[in-house]
């Protein structure tokens, strides 16, 4: 089907347009200056590791796990994060998805609650895609340790959230939203937990939940564990930290420099009702293997995803107007390559991990930089190589 696309595409004189390739900074202001932004100088220093996992002294069911997964060297926030967790420290820690952070606080965290079991672990995320990603993470790092967990997201079942609560869990991992409604129905107290992670927290600040988070910190318990995690610290984000951690560590692992296994190229739209036809031709060429394509709007994406499906594509679409479900079906075809593209908001742009992106499509442009950097981020994972195109019309 592909091929007889692209045999009707030369027959109307069309063709491939040139895609103009621009060094990083280049890239990044041109974005910027569509948005009226200010560019940021990029650095990516090299930080040596100098642990290896079985320096911490881990339960040996908790180290089993580790090596199941295929872990054998920490990555640099889990290097200095671990110890210092499991020193106790509160910490506050500025690193990008793809750096191995979620695994940096669960697996000290996992090594506190098995040798207590009446510690309690509370992890805050800003999205349902985020917090399913951790809850996996937990239960692949506690098998064996015969620990209990519950997710607290909305687009789920809440009976079933209220019965995995009753069970009286030693991890929940919640989004803001579901975790007010839960708690103003009586059905979760914070104060049980003392161990407590805000992750992505810069996110959950950029979409309006500042003041929820502010009150979650008012209901937590004084004596506590608190660790913060955040791609950036902004003047909003920062007015968090006063009441949430004391004393901390301060753990800075940036990766924002990406240019060694991304290449980042612009593609000039000359005209905006020509622009699904070049997308088009780019997607019918035989690289573009798993392509993910960031919209604006979740109405865009949904249009885009259709009209792809028409001209004969494997799209999915994920969104804040379909059911966590129908989200968490999509996202696993196009893990399993079920479907060759994945069309989404800026809601799948932190956080996940998805193997093997060829391509990530930036159709619309991104808000901000920091957007920016976390689209691309999804392409170029564990030292592969991605590439990122960005659209610009005019």
């Amino acid at each position: 089907m592909y091929q007889q696309h692209q045999r009707s595409f030369k027959k109307r004189g069309q063709s491939v347009r040139p895609i103009k390739s621009m060094s990083k900074n280049e890239l990044l202001a041109a974005v910027a200056r569509s948005h009226e932004t200010t560019t940021v100088a990029l650095q990516n220093e090299p930080v040596a590791v100098i642990h290896a996992f079985a320096d911490f002294l881990l339960d040996p069911q908790l180290m089993d796990n580790i090596r199941s997964k295929g872990f054998t060297t920490p990555t640099p926030i889990q290097d200095e994060t671990i110890p210092a967790i499991l020193a106790g420290h509160d910490v506050i820690g500025t690193a990008n998805t793809g750096t191995g952070k979620t695994a940096a606080f669960l697996i000290p965290l996992l090594q506190k609650v098995a040798h207590d079991r009446n510690q309690r672990i509370l992890v805050i995320a800003p999205t349902r895609e985020l917090a399913v990603q951790i809850h996996n993470e937990f239960r692949d790092f506690a098998r064996g340790l015969s620990l209990r967990s519950a997710m607290l997201i909305g687009g789920a079942n809440e009976w079933r959230q209220r019965q995995d609560l009753r069970a009286d869990p030693h991890m929940v991992v919640a989004t803001p939203g579901r975790l007010k409604d839960f708690i103003q129905a009586r059905y979760v107290r914070l104060s049980g937990f003392r161990n407590v992670v805000l992750d992505e927290a810069d996110r959950m600040v950029d979409i309006g939940f500042i003041n929820d988070i502010k009150y979650f910190i008012s209901l937590l318990p004084k004596e506590r564990q608190s660790l913060f995690f955040s791609a950036t610290i902004s003047g909003k984000v920062s007015e968090i930290l006063t009441d949430f951690v004391t004393n901390p560590v301060r753990i800075s692992v940036k990766t924002v420099d990406i240019a060694a296994t991304i290449r980042q190229e612009v593609v000039h739209v000359p005209h905006k009702e020509d622009k699904v036809d070049i997308l088009h031709d780019l997607l019918i060429q035989k690289e573009y293997e798993k392509v993910l394509i960031f919209g604006r709007t979740k109405w865009g994406v949904q249009r885009l995803s259709d009209e792809l499906e028409k001209r004969g594509f494997r799209s999915g679409a994920i969104h804040g107007n379909k059911r966590q479900n129908q989200r968490q079906q999509v996202l696993q075809q196009f893990i399993r390559s079920d479907i060759q593209i994945l069309l989404a908001t800026d809601v799948a742009s932190r956080g996940l991990d998805i193997p093997d992106v060829s391509h990530v499509i930036n159709y619309d442009l991104p808000e901000t930089l920091d957007d920016y950097i976390h689209r691309i981020g999804r392409t170029g994972r564990a030292n592969k190589r991605g590439i990122a195109l960005t659209f610009v019309e005019g």
